[in-house]
């Protein structure tokens, strides 16, 4: 059984558009967990009728996905943010994915949207560099055996980076299954505050954090950003 995670703030202007674009998964068995980090809007009673699961937890993504995996019911959990959307038939895709491949976690490639020519190739960069390092960003739908998720610890409780973090834990039980579908992953972020902007910044916030940066002091620069 495929349980969908999916962590949520303040979405009540896209979370029904974002549910419904998963009944056809809904239908055929997968699980659609939603978790709600604190919403001053109405994104929870909205999300309710299209969800299995609508539950509340501290704010933040880490903490948020895992109290959704914990109540999930699957065995095989996928993460994805409340702006993404699925390739057709992602279920098969990633079942099929993974007993072909003999593996327990992978992610989708992703298109991002929007006008600016730059996310084409922002887009690209992002497939290109997980496919080198066998790292994974969040906005790639990272999917995972329950089991393997257990060993590995979770999700670290971090205020960024934490798909990053994830995926490092993950790689020692091996590489992960690259599927070319893709999600499309809204671009707006990156319009909103300037794409060459906002590539600068998550460039720089990474190499930050590989050099062994506080992610907290590193999540507050990223605030000031989107401010």
């Amino acid at each position: 059984m495929l349980s969908v995670i999916i962590p949520c703030l303040n979405e009540a202007e896209g979370i029904a558009e974002s549910l419904q674009a998963l009944a056809p998964l809904r239908a055929r068995g997968a699980e659609i967990v939603v978790v709600d980090g604190g919403s001053t809007d109405n994104t929870p009673e909205i999300a309710r009728p299209l969800a299995d699961q609508v539950i509340s937890a501290p704010r933040g993504r880490a903490m948020q996905m895992n109290a959704g995996a914990a109540q999930a019911r699957g065995d095989l959990l996928l993460f994805l943010h409340a702006d993404c959307r699925l390739p057709p038939a992602a279920d098969g895709l990633i079942v099929d994915g993974l007993n072909r491949a003999r593996k327990t976690w992978g992610r989708f490639d992703v298109t991002l949207t929007g006008s600016h020519p730059l996310l084409r190739i922002v887009g690209a960069m992002m497939n290109l560099r997980s496919r080198l390092t066998g790292m994974a960003t969040g906005d790639q739908g990272i999917f995972v055996t329950r089991s393997l998720f257990e060993a590995a610890g979770r999700y670290p409780e971090i205020v960024l980076m934490e798909d990053i973090a994830l995926t490092q834990k993950l790689k020692p039980f091996g590489k992960p299954l690259a599927l070319r579908h893709r999600i499309i992953a809204s671009g707006r972020r990156w319009e909103k505050h300037g794409v060459l902007r906002t590539i600068l910044l998550m460039w720089w916030l990474r190499l930050q954090y590989w050099l062994g940066a506080d992610p907290n002091k590193l999540a507050s620069r990223y605030v000031v950003h989107k401010l």
